[in-house]
């Protein structure tokens, strides 16, 4: 832009990503309220795979301005549910860097 700012980018949610985010954090909040007792019988109980329903779960880990910056979809581009669903560090900086939030 002429006056030197930046022109803020188009907001690109992620259908996909936001729904694994939402059915995540419902999945924790029924362990949380010990409905079920285990990942294990969560699911059975829900129909998935253990392996998916722990790799979803891990989404709860991170840091709450990256999970508000995808609801807001101003995500970076690599931010993608095949790469949260790979592996990614678990404290809040290092995913900042490892995801490419550190532009901020």
């Amino acid at each position: 832009m002429r006056d030197g700012t930046e022109a803020a980018l188009p907001a690109r949610a992620d259908p996909a990503l936001i729904k694994a985010l939402a059915r995540a954090f419902r999945y924790q909040r029924l362990l949380d309220e010990r409905r079920y007792a285990s990942i294990s019988e969560m699911a059975a109980a829900e129909r998935i795979e253990r392996g998916s329903l722990g790799c979803l779960l891990r989404l709860t880990l991170l840091a709450p301005g990256i999970v508000q910056a995808i609801l807001d979809g101003q995500q970076p581009e690599e931010v993608t549910l095949p790469r949260l669903m790979g592996s990614f560090p678990t404290t809040w900086a290092e995913q900042r860097t490892a995801l490419e939030f550190d532009n901020d």
